[in-house]
């Protein structure tokens, strides 16, 4: 089963950079764009927008972001209501897109929209923002018909000379790159998908076991259900190194189950990019200490974890 993205299509950026990302994505495929944040600094596009207003609280919780969320329902239904699919892109290291990711794509999935997510995972030194972002990415997933996840960390574990800033500009022009796509082949796999790169090399098969050794810092082998290999620069490559690498793929895989596909795109630079399909445990399910027990056992809330701004007038007690 794949995901078939719908026209009309909603781009929705959560945070700072979800709305960047989301800007990104609309001069790319040219639909519409929603930007929701609780930063007026992130909204300062000429597109549709919604500001989360925490005020006077100068630096609020990623929960009373999304507890103030609450409050803007009505306007993020009605924005949503003329479109048929809903791509959100969030930021999970961040407040904003911690905070909003669960509460929009749960609205989208209530009103029966298509719902495609891109969820960006924090570098394992942000310690603070790990579980909140694991929690967050949870019910992203559960309120998505199709999740990709880009992590940060696995590509900077992989390059370790790379720097925080050098490594989310790779994998988000990883990230616009798959979107592009979307144009002429509108399918990705439903459920999950990791996205995995590397940097610029002169060589794709280098690039290739990059990208792998990226991939098996968040899933084993055997989670491995679909391999999509976007060959950037293919064009200018030997058919030979082509055949190559789909054979190292498979190879590495082992599964007969597993489906092996490639997409050749022209570039200066060489680069591989791999988008995967998983089916169960990734390293983000470690993310929430909870979260390996059993669904069925587990009593949870159907909205999102939030606290409530309340501005309760008291008389002093002397």
């Amino acid at each position: 089963m794949e995901f078939q993205m719908k026209e009309p299509v909603l781009i929705i950026g959560l945070g700072g950079a979800g709305c960047k990302l989301a800007l990104d994505i609309k001069g790319t495929l040219g639909h519409d764009c929603l930007l929701i944040s609780h930063d007026a600094r992130d909204l300062n596009h000429d597109v549709s927008k919604i500001l989360i207003n925490t005020s006077p609280i100068l630096n609020p919780s990623a929960y009373l972001i999304r507890g103030v969320s609450f409050g803007a329902r009505e306007s993020i239904e009605e924005k949503i209501s003329n479109y048929s699919t809903v791509l959100v892109v969030a930021n999970l290291a961040g407040k904003s897109g911690a905070a909003l990711a669960p509460v929009v794509s749960q609205i989208g999935k209530e009103s029966g929209k298509s719902v495609l997510s891109f969820g960006i995972m924090p570098f394992k030194f942000e310690k603070d923002r790990i579980f909140f972002s694991g929690v967050s990415l949870k019910r992203l997933k559960a309120n998505s018909d199709c999740t990709v996840i880009i992590d940060n960390d696995a590509l900077l574990e992989s390059n370790p000379d790379l720097t925080p800033v050098k490594c989310n500009e790779i994998t988000n022009a990883a990230l616009l790159h798959v979107v592009s796509t979307l144009k002429s082949s509108s399918s990705l796999p439903l459920e999950t998908s990791i996205l995995s790169t590397s940097k610029d090399m002169p060589s794709v098969e280098t690039s290739l076991r990059d990208s792998i050794k990226m991939l098996y810092e968040d899933a084993t082998p055997g989670n491995i259900k679909s391999a999509l290999m976007y060959v950037v620069g293919g064009n200018k490559v030997p058919i030979g190194v082509l055949n190559s690498m789909v054979n190292t793929i498979s190879g590495i895989f082992g599964d007969d189950s597993t489906r092996v596909s490639m997409s050749l795109t022209a570039g200066e630079s060489s680069k591989v990019v791999l988008l995967t399909s998983i089916e169960g445990e990734t390293r983000f399910d470690k993310y929430d200490p909870l979260g390996f027990i059993p669904k069925e056992n587990v009593l949870d809330w159907d909205e999102p974890d939030a606290s409530v701004k309340i501005d309760l007038v008291l008389d002093q007690i002397e």
